[in-house]
């Protein structure tokens, strides 16, 4: 009888465990990375934004991120956190 008690708490646990380790864990990984990416922008990096523009870093001030897009060289300003990928100057040229 008070095995039945703790098999409702053991299967609790166990549910918890497997959530963690399949979801948040994952989670809180990929916005590490995701953060060191942005923290590690230097001027002349080519980035997408996560709306999709395309373009190159010309200033960084705290969280606003200035870039360059397009043939005329036309300055935009972004947040941080809205920067979706980065593509160094060394992967540009492994292509």
């Amino acid at each position: 009888m008070a095995s039945n008690q703790y098999a409702g708490i053991i299967l609790m646990v166990a549910m918890f465990a497997v959530f963690y380790f399949l979801i948040i864990r994952p989670q809180k990984k990929r916005e590490k990375k995701v953060n060191e990416m942005r923290n590690s922008l230097e001027e002349g990096n080519e980035i997408v934004t996560i709306g999709g523009i395309a373009g190159t870093v010309a200033h960084i001030k705290d969280d606003m991120v200035t870039i360059e897009v397009g043939a005329d060289r036309t300055k935009l300003t972004v947040m941080k956190w809205a920067i979706g990928s980065v593509q160094t100057k060394n992967e540009e040229t492994n292509k």
